[in-house]
Order: structure tokens, then sequence, then C-alpha cells
């Protein structure tokens, strides 16, 4: 058939015609017998290598065919895993309810040939189109020598992964309509990165908001603790009104400022109530970095270490700090940027605001206890207690370590672990003195226990912490990020070296006024380059 050819639907089958040059007619006879049969070279021998153009037409071809004219034991023969496939291609008539489809190939680029479902989904009397994009790669069978569809769920749907399934029917949870904390809607189309928090949030809190159950079709989790993802509503069911502490303004500011790059995360929060104002991710996956992630925030981290010292008498924002180019802790070397170092009797608050790394690994010593920095971590700042927030996140971690070890915690490399939220929140507790656990709905509502600190930071050192982060974002390595921001400001950069990877990841944290920002983007270079604008552009949403 020729390019260009439309799937035809005809008494409720489906019937596929090409879409993309160098596809023939489509012919499904004898599609059935062909699963055990070796391919073999003129020699006789089973063929090796990668598909020829041929049969990655030919491959692609009869397996849409067979797919679309819900032949899915002939579908899943022309599969590498036809035990995986068959259950799936099945399930897409029987659990999804798909009634019509048509399905366009095109170009194959390679091995890969991508193609367009255009669906009608039907159940207990209620239709609606369903339309999606997704791509087929095509191997060489490793013991037949054929060519065969490398099987992944996502060929059934891009969203599909390992375990998962598709289904139709009366949603599992009721409806909510999210608004943030001024009562303006939330949806995942205006604001993409609230997608898989708007769906825990369904799940948890559907019932409570007083909704009910509409008709959907969805992607069932293999973990069961992971909420449904609608991807089709046939017939709405009543939402309830569920409030969060987001805010619209700042969350579309952080939408926007993530989106530049690749891979980068940003949470912004309240300092004197913890309410979580914006988080947002780059790109929109079903796990959300900014919440979830693990990763070393690298000198953002001495917010919690300089407060450690403060507190221990071992240093103070105008006390002199030795700031040398390099320093050797017990076999282990560090270093500065470039190598740089301060002149002698410079006060630790442009060590703080320069990111002088020696100028803290020297200090380990005076502190007598390899364990001062985890305990300030958890104590003070809340890092490691079960927070809840509303919806699942990694609470951050300070481990006990010894020598080595314990000395990159202080520049928060080694073996510390944070994301954004849990940066914004270390920030919102040096602004007030206090931690106050960050939270996405009230909790009220299903009457969970938010974390407590054991203690709050005594006065002199919160005022202290708050001079010298103004001091970063006035002169010190923040200032180029911070110069657009208004309002009592400070800030802290970072970057974090990570095996393997040839660009350090930039981290920046930031306030101004009543409001903290983290943010990380992967592979972005010095704290202030990548992260420090998109901490920028957060804060200055702000009220």
């Amino acid at each position: 058939m020729r390019s260009g050819a439309k799937v035809a639907v005809i008494g409720g089958a489906f019937v596929l015609l090409a879409g993309g040059a160098g596809y023939g007619a489509y012919n499904v006879l004898g599609l059935g017998g062909t699963g055990g049969t070796a391919t073999t070279s003129a020699s006789g021998e089973v063929k090796t290598g990668p598909p020829t153009e041929e049969e990655i037409a030919e491959t692609s071809k009869d397996f849409l065919d067979a797919w679309a004219s819900g032949d899915a034991a002939a579908a899943a023969v022309l599969t590498n895993n036809q035990t995986a496939a068959e259950p799936l291609l099945t399930g897409y008539t029987e659990d999804v309810h798909v009634s019509k489809a048509v399905i366009t190939p095109g170009q194959a680029v390679g091995a890969k040939v991508p193609y367009t479902v255009k669906a009608t989904v039907s159940y207990e009397g209620k239709s609606k189109p369903w339309s999606y994009s997704s791509e087929l790669t095509v191997v060489r069978g490793l013991t037949t020598g054929r060519a065969l569809v490398d099987w992944q769920p996502a060929v059934i749907h891009p969203q599909l992964t390992e375990g998962a399934v598709l289904r139709t029917g009366e949603s599992s949870t009721a409806a909510i309509e999210a608004v943030d904390h001024n009562g303006k809607v939330l949806d995942k189309e205006t604001y993409p990165s609230l997608g898989p928090v708007l769906d825990t949030l369904r799940q948890k809190y559907g019932d409570k908001a007083g909704g009910s159950p509409g008709i959907e079709t969805w992607i069932e989790p293999a973990d069961e603790k992971l909420p449904d993802t609608t991807l089709l509503t046939l017939a709405e069911g009543k939402p309830g009104k569920l409030r969060t502490t987001l805010d619209a303004d700042v969350q579309a500011a952080a939408e926007k400022a993530v989106k530049q790059f690749g891979e980068a995360s940003v949470v912004a929060v309240k300092p004197s109530t913890g309410a979580i104002r914006a988080v947002a991710n780059s790109p929109v996956t079903e796990f959300n970095a900014a919440l979830q992630g693990k990763q070393a925030p690298g000198s953002t981290l001495k917010i919690v270490t300089a407060a450690m010292l403060m507190e221990k008498g071992l240093a103070s924002a105008g006390k002199p700090a030795e700031c040398p180019k390099d320093v050797l802790y017990q076999g282990r070397s560090f270093h500065n940027l470039d190598h740089f170092e301060l002149p002698a009797g410079s006060p630790f608050t442009t060590s703080f605001a320069r990111s002088c790394n020696t100028a803290f690994i020297k200090l380990i010593d005076d502190t007598k206890d390899d364990s001062a920095l985890p305990k300030e971590a958890r104590e003070v700042f809340g890092i490691g207690l079960d927070w809840q927030t509303g919806v699942v996140t990694f609470d951050g971690s300070v481990p006990d370590e010894t020598g080595g070890e314990a000395a990159a915690q202080y520049i928060g490399q080694g073996t510390v672990q944070m994301n954004a939220l849990n940066m914004a929140s270390i920030t919102a507790t040096a602004r007030t003195g206090t931690f106050r656990q960050p939270i996405l709905v009230a909790p009220e509502l299903d009457g969970r226990q938010i974390a407590t600190a054991s203690r709050s930071l005594p006065q002199n050192v919160t005022a202290q912490l708050n001079d010298m982060m103004r001091a970063t974002a006035s002169w010190g390595t923040g200032k180029a990020a911070m110069a657009s921001v208004g309002g009592d400001k400070g800030a802290k950069t970072g970057s974090a070296e990570v095996d393997g990877q040839g660009t350090s990841n930039s981290w920046f944290t930031g306030f101004s006024n009543d409001l903290a920002a983290a943010a990380v983007v992967q592979s972005g270079g010095h704290g202030g380059d990548a992260a420090g604008p998109v901490v920028a552009a957060v804060l200055r949403a702000g009220p």
C-alpha cells in the first residue's frame, strides 16, 4: 500500500495501512507460525549483525499489523519477549477497551520506527478519542537470528514502564481540583511539573476532599505505593477541592526557569511557616527529583557547617579564618576553586561568601567530634527526620563518618545526600533559626504528625548566618545571580563534583524576604552560573 495511507477499522477490528516511506502491503497471513523459525543466511548459518533496512520495514509492518488487527499472539511472536508482550497487547482491547484504532507509522530512523496511534476507548456507553505517539526498535534475535521488535512496555504507550499496566474503568480514587493557597486552580497542562504531585495528592486525598470517581483510562504502576497516572477521562467525576500551600505565580516562574535546562530542579519554601510554594523539574518524569532526589549539594551545605562551627564558638562572622590554597586532612587533600586563597586576617564571612573550602576543613580538628555535623543537621535543621509533607519525599542525609569522609561532608561532598527541597528547607531554617517542616497540604486534613527538630539556633547565630548569606548575595559568589532580586536577600552557591562527570553539578540556594528557594542543575558548573538564575527567577516571583 502507498505511503500516506491510513488505518481503517472494519467491523470493530483494526486494519493497519502504511504511513511511512518504505512500507509495503500489510498482510497477517501466516504470522502465527513464524515464531520459532530461525532466519539463516545462504550458507545455512543463523544470521547475525544489525537488521537490514528491509528487515526493519518488514518486521515493524508485520508487528503493527498484528497489533492493529487485535491479534495479540501474532504480534507477541514478532517481539524478542513474547511472554511479556502478549499480556499487554491482549490488555489493549480487553483491559483498556480500545474499540477502534488508526496506527500511522512514520519514516524509520535507523532501527527505530515511530508511529502515531489514534484510538477510540469505549466503556459502559462512554466513548472518547485517544491519541498519542510512540516508537519501536527492531533488533536481531539472539538465538533465531530473526529481526524482532525489541519489547519494551513503552511500545504500547510511551509512559508505560516495567510492571505497569493500562486500564479503563471507574477510577480508583475521586477526582480533585487542586488550588493554590489563594484559591487559584492548579492543573497539569498549565504546570507540567505538578503532574506527579497532583496524581499523588489525588490518590491520598481524593476521598477526603469530597469528590467522586469518574471513568478514565490510566496507567497502574507496579509499585502499589505510587499513584495511578490518568491518560484519558471518558466521564468526569465530581472533583473535590483540595487546597495546597503552593503559589501559582511562584510555580509558573519555577516551571519556566527549569525548562531551559536538560536536567534541573527547584523548590521554594516560606520560612515563617514551612509552606512549599513551588516544585519544578526538567524533565518531568514519574520520579520527582526536586522532592525525592539524592545527591551531594556541594558548598550550599556550608550553611549547616557554619551554624555548627559558630554554635561551638569555633567561628564567628567577624573572626579571622585561615583560607589557604589547599589543606591536607588525614591523608585527603582539599583545595579551593582554582586554588585561590584569602589574605591573612580575612574574616569568616569572607570565607563563606567566597566559598573557601579550606577555611571550613581546617576547623574540623577543633570540633573534636566527627559526628558534630550530622548532629547539627538533624537536631537543628531537621535533616533525616520523617517529614510528612503530604507527598513522598527524601528528607536528606548526613550520615556519621570519620576521617577524610567527615571532612568532605563539611563542604557538602562525600556521603551527604540532598535535593532541592532539603536545601530550600535548610535555607528557610537559617533564615528564621527554627526548622519548620515543609508541607504541601495542611496536616489537619489527615491528622499526620509533622516532624519537629530538637532545638532552634541561638539568636546570635541566626543573625550571623543571615548576614553572611547577605554578603554572598551582595558581593560574594552569588552577586551576579542575585543582582535582579529585591528585598532582604541572601544566598549560598555550591558546585558538587560527581565521579565520572566532566562538569560539576550547579547548586544555589537563597532567600528574599519570606521566601527561600534552592535549585540544582545537572552538569551546570559553578553554582551561580546555572542554578543561580533559576533561584533568582523564583524569588522574583514571590510577594
